[in-house]
Order: C-alpha cells, then sequence, then structure tokens
C-alpha cells in the first residue's frame, strides 16, 4: 500500500531520582536522556518529517534556564536534534564531576519526545512539536505535544478571542497550547491569591503554587472543548508532567512506572524494550484519563472527561502500530487467516497451482495468518482423503496427498526509494513503477494463480502504477489481491492524512458505477442532503455520504476497483477480496472504530467534516450550471 501520513508518535519520562544517583548507578547522568532517544526511534515509523524534544530541570537557581527544547526537520530529525544536544552539553561541560550537572542543558529530570507526521499540509519548523509557551513565572510555563488531530478549531479559535486572546496562528497546536495555557494561568492564580489569603510573601506565595498547582483543573476547563482522537502531553515550568488520552479512545497511549522512572509512549513495545519489562507491566492510558506527575514525583490517575463508548481505532491496528506488540501481532494473523474461503473462492480451491505472497512491508504479519488458514484447509482436505481411501494405503497413495502443500513466495520486494527529481509526466510514470521488483520465476507462466495480500488498499496508485504491472511480469494464470481489511470509503479526520473522498479508490468506483447505470441523481440528492445536514447542529447531523454506496455490493464495487486500477497494457484476469466488517471486529474486537470503513464516525465533529468533503467535492467536479 502507498505511504500514508498519519499519526504521530509520544514519549515522556520522568525521573524519580536525582541525577546524581543515575551517575553512580549507570555511570551517566544522560540516563533519561538515553532512554528517550531509544523511545523515539522505536517511533520513528509514526513521524518522519519532524521531532523534537523538550527538558525541564527541577533545580535551577535564578537566573539559569530551566525549560530546553530542541527540534529538527527531516526523515533523519531525531539523529540531528539528539546530535544537537549532545555537542551544546559538551561545549558547556568543563568536567566530568557529579558538581557540574545542575549547570548542564538538558541535564534535567522531566523529558518529553515528539515525532511529526503532518496530516494539515503544513510544514516548517514552527509546526514541529514540542511548542512553548514562555513566562517569567515557572509554573506559567507550558510544553505540549501531542498525537492529535481536531475537528472543531474554528469554533475553538472563536472561544478563546472571545476571551480577549489574540493568537498568532490557526492551527490546532498552536490553537490548543494557547487554550490549555490560558488555563494554566487561572490555575496559577487561583493558587496566588489562595497564597496571598494566607499570609504568604514573595518566595514563599511562589512555592505554595508550585506546591499546589492542580493540573487537573486546568485539563478538565479546557480539554472538554475539544472533538477529535488525541493523545496530548505537557510539562510545566514548575516540574508538572501530565498525559491526557481523548474520551473515546482513539488515539492510544500507554504507560510504564518502577521506582525510578515514569514512562508513557504510544505504543506498548517501545516500554517493553525500552525498559526491557514484559506486557502485564504496562499499563494502557484509559479513554478521558490524564496520566498526573506532580512536581514531587506523586503520581496519579485522573478521570478528566466521562469515557464515551470506546472508538479505539482499528486502522492504528491494521496498519500504524508496530507488529512486535503481542495482541497486535496475533490480530494481523487472524485477519489473514480468517480470509481463507474468500481466497479458495477466488482460485476456484486449486490450491495445487497456487502462490501465496504478500506486498512488503507491513502487510507480512497478515500475510501469515493466511497461509496458515490455507494450510489447515489443506490439511483437513488430506484428513478426508485419507478417511476416505476405503482400504490400507499404499506408501505411493499416502505421499500423494501427504506431500501436497501450500506454495508461499517472496514475491515481491521493495526497492529503495527512487529519487522524484524527474518530474516530466512519462518519465516520472515509469520510474514509479518500479518501486517494486519482483522474484523471476518464483510462479509457473500461464499456470500458478498468484495470490498477494497487502494490508489495506487506499487510493490504489502504487497498485496501479507499481504492482499489478510488475506481477503482470511473472505471467500468472490469475492475480488475486487480497487487503486484510476492508474497503475504506470515508475520510479520517482524527490524524491521518485521508481527508477527501476522491482520493479513494472504493468512492471512485462507486461513483463510475453510478455513472454507468444511468443514477447521477443519486449524486445531487446526496449532495442536497449534505447541505441540509450542514445546517443543523453537529450533533443533531447524520453522515448522508452513507447513501452514495446504499444500492451497491462490496463485491460489484470489488470489479469496478479492478477496473478503474488495471493498467492498459495488463490483460491478465485480477480479482480483488477486501476483508469484511464482520471479519474486522471479529479479529480486532477490542478496538470497534470502524469509522473508514462504514461511516460510523465516533464524534460530531468527524460526521460534520465527512458531509462537507461530499459538498466539496461535487462543487468541485460537477460546477452548478452542470445538470445531474
Amino acid at each position: 500500500m502507498e505511504p500514508l501520513k498519519h499519526e504521530c508518535g509520544v514519549a515522556m519520562i520522568r525521573l524519580l531520582k536525582p541525577l546524581e544517583y543515575y551517575q553512580q548507578k549507570y555511570g551517566t547522568w544522560k540516563v533519561g536522556l538515553n532512554k528517550l532517544y531509544l523511545m523515539m526511534e522505536k517511533e520513528h515509523n509514526r513521524g518522519q518529517e519532524g521531532a523534537g524534544i523538550a527538558c525541564v530541570k527541577l533545580k535551577s537557581e535564578a537566573g539559569n534556564d530551566y525549560m530546553f527544547r530542541e527540534r529538527a526537520e527531516g526523515s533523519n530529525a531525531i539523529t540531528k536534534v539528539f546530535a544537537d544536544i549532545h555537542h551544546n552539553i559538551n561545549s558547556a561541560q568543563t568536567d566530568e564531576s557529579d558538581t557540574n550537572i545542575s549547570l548542564l542543558p538538558f541535564a534535567g529530570e522531566m523529558y518529553m519526545g515528539h515525532l511529526r507526521y503532518s496530516t494539515t499540509g503544513k510544514s516548517g519548523l514552527s509546526y514541529v512539536h514540542p511548542f512553548l509557551r514562555r513566562n517569567n513565572w515557572r509554573a506559567k510555563n507550558l510544553a505540549l505535544c501531542g498525537n492529535f488531530n481536531m475537528t472543531n478549531i474554528d469554533e475553538v479559535f472563536k472561544k478563546i478571542v472571545s476571551q480577549g486572546q489574540h493568537p498568532r496562528n490557526y492551527s490546532d497546536s498552536f490553537i490548543m497550547l494557547e487554550y490549555i495555557g490560558h488555563r494554566l494561568d487561572r490555575e496559577v492564580e487561583r493558587n496566588f491569591v489562595k497564597a496571598k489569603e494566607n499570609g504568604l510573601k514573595d518566595l514563599e506565595i511562589t512555592q505554595y503554587i508550585e506546591d499546589n498547582i492542580l493540573v487537573s483543573n486546568m485539563l478538565k476547563s479546557s480539554m472538554e472543548d475539544f472533538d477529535g482522537g488525541y493523545v496530548v502531553c505537557g510539562l510545566t515550568g514548575s516540574g508538572e508532567m501530565f498525559s491526557m488520552r481523548d474520551p473515546w479512545g482513539i488515539r492510544p497511549a500507554f504507560w510504564f512506572k518502577n521506582d525510578e522512572f515514569i514512562a508513557l509512549a504510544s505504543e506498548r513495545p517501545v516500554l517493553q524494550t525500552t525498559f526491557d519489562v514484559n506486557c502485564a507491566e504496562i499499563n494502557e492510558l484509559q479513554p478521558g484519563q490524564a496520566l498526573l506527575v506532580k512536581r514531587n514525583g506523586a503520581c496519579s490517575l485522573e478521570q478528566i472527561i466521562p469515557a464515551k463508548d470506546s472508538q479505539a481505532c482499528s486502522f492504528e491496528r491494521i496498519y500504524f502500530s508496530r507488529g512486535c506488540d503481542r495482541d497486535i501481532y496475533m490480530e494481523r494473523k487472524k485477519l489473514g487467516e480468517q480470509l481463507t474461503p474468500s481466497i479458495l473462492e477466488a482460485v476456484d480451491n486449486d490450491i495445487e497451482n497456487t502462490v501465496f505472497s504478500f506486498i512488503p512491508n507491513t502487510a507480512e504479519v497478515a500475510f501469515y495468518g493466511m497461509v496458515d488458514g490455507i494450510k489447515k484447509h489443506v490439511n483437513d482436505q488430506k484428513i478426508d482423503k485419507i478417511l476416505n481411501l476405503g482400504h490400507t494405503p499404499s506408501r505411493e497413495e499416502l505421499e500423494k496427498i501427504i506431500y501436497s502443500h501450500v506454495k508461499n513466495e517472496k514475491v515481491a520486494w521493495k526497492d529503495v526509494k527512487l529519487r522524484t527529481f524527474i518530474t516530466e509526466g512519462n518519465s516520472r510514470n515509469d520510474l514509479v513503477s518500479h518501486v517494486y521488483d519482483i522474484t523471476y520465476e518464483s510462479v509457473r507462466p500461464e499456470q500458478d494463480n498468484l495470490v498477494v495480500i497487502d494490508d489495506s488498499i487506499v487510493r490504489g496508485t502504487t497498485l496501479k502504477e507499481s504492482i499489478l504491472r510488475i506481477l503482470n511480469r511473472l505471467h500468472p494464470k490469475k492475480i488475486v489481491v487480497v487487503s486484510s481489511s476492508p474497503q475504506i470509503r470515508y475520510p479520517d479526520y482524527y490524524g491521518i492524512d485521508m481527508a477527501r473522498l476522491e482520493e479513494f479508490c472504493a468512492f471512485r468506483a462507486t461513483i463510475e458505477l453510478i455513472k454507468e447505470r444511468n443514477m447521477t441523481p443519486l449524486i445531487e440528492k446526496t449532495y442536497q442532503r449534505c447541505k441540509e445536514e450542514l445546517k443543523k447542529r453537529k450533533e443533531e447531523m447524520e453522515n448522508a455520504v452513507i447513501d452514495i454506496y446504499k444500492p451497491f455490493t462490496t463485491q460489484e464495487i470489488n470489479q469496478k476497483i479492478v477496473e478503474i486500477l488495471r493498467p492498459e497494457e495488463v490483460s491478465t484476469p485480477i480479482e480483488m477480496v477486501f476483508q469484511s466488517i464482520q471479519g474486522l471486529h471479529t479479529a480486532i474486537p477490542n478496538h470497534p472504530g470502524d469509522w473508514y470503513f462504514t461511516g460510523n464516525y465516533p464524534t460530531p465533529g468527524g460526521v460534520r467534516l465527512c458531509n462537507q468533503a461530499f459538498v466539496n467535492y461535487v462543487e468541485n467536479v460537477y460546477p452548478s450550471e452542470q445538470k445531474f
């Protein structure tokens, strides 16, 4: 499948001992920094456009900095960030003595890292997390990062403007920083008033404020206004650390604690590897819940927003998350295995003359499951044949039955990414067609069917421009393309770069079917209904785009997808097999969020944006003067 820009990765770590403790036990005070680096590298797949980290020192004399940040752009951003940090440390370090640690940059007890994938098209270092909100009061300083995309940022923008703020930027990250920062200011001022009422003065007031900040107050008065999928992480200059998950549980977060560290990451295996612990020692942050760590190291969980019906993202499990997670590995195998009946039907049960393979690299685990399912079918056939012989078989008869097997090969190879400096159409298309290569003579020409599994088929561009062309060079009798996920029909608005309906091959195929069958009034009818829905309060809106798909079966759309993706020069029969919605939920029962496939958005903002996407599509493709 063609790579998607998708949700970002977050990583946090809080040291629970003085830096001197780690210097003595581990031979370096940089343990926290080193573990953050490892966590971020293990999440590198989640963000390759930029990276950044923030650090807070808990003990810093007035006049010395206590909050640090380093950011970089590009696929090598992690390396660059940590190289620059170590350069700054080495430049400031005059000796290796413990007494010098407190003066070094990034020698702190709190670290927060972020890996960025843009889902809005906005780029530049100013959009790389973490974001900082500076103030001369330590408690009012805020570093913020997150894995999120908000659907109602226009509403939140209007609200903070009405409060008298003047945001410098209209992105959800900047708006969230200003909004949460404003509530942090109010929390500091609440404690200031209490300190004065208690008769405290000067530094006593500062100490009282920093000892009594309740981050939960800040989150409860701000996060309930956001609609979207998110994991928001933050550090304050006075030493508070927090991370909060959206109330639908759309985006994931996991945390770990022992007597030396508290850590949080977007994926469970990241923590298991970094801290060498087993699965049972890692906790999942629950929907609407926040992990709160006070400046004294006290750790607690608090329900900030009541949890909604779980809508944990299923696509997260199919494609984005690391396959080395115990549960995700088994789920992906199950996705492949339960496609067995549909695959057998596609090859007319001719296992003897079928080669099974996968499209690298994320579909590999689903491939193992698919092969397991086919092997079980073959073994069941062997048992039935032996039982039905009706006599004591000869060795030759048994060999013929037992030695039949499932043929699987690594047919497709992902080549090193080709340079894209050639922009002229035909030349560029020729380069794209060579993104994949094949294992020659791995298929018997005109005799073997070729079944290849992918984790998902979104736009279909790579299939059309590269994969089908390259597989056709093996001259199989038939090509069966299998998707371990259902047809992707609807946009995402919670952190994945899939916002336009016309990008999806399933949508384009459906529109073609509508045209072929002289049903174009359905487009106008759906368009008008979308516009009517958009006039309602968003909490009352329904997804009108679902109407477009209702007249057609999944198989009809499958066949039309094949037609629109088939390269002109490929004459080999092609069939597509998609996972069913029921099969998706059977394999991934604890992640019911399926809006990509069903249009059942978990939040009102998602429904509104989907209706708007269809309006945008019609108004761009079908000018108002055109009659349906």
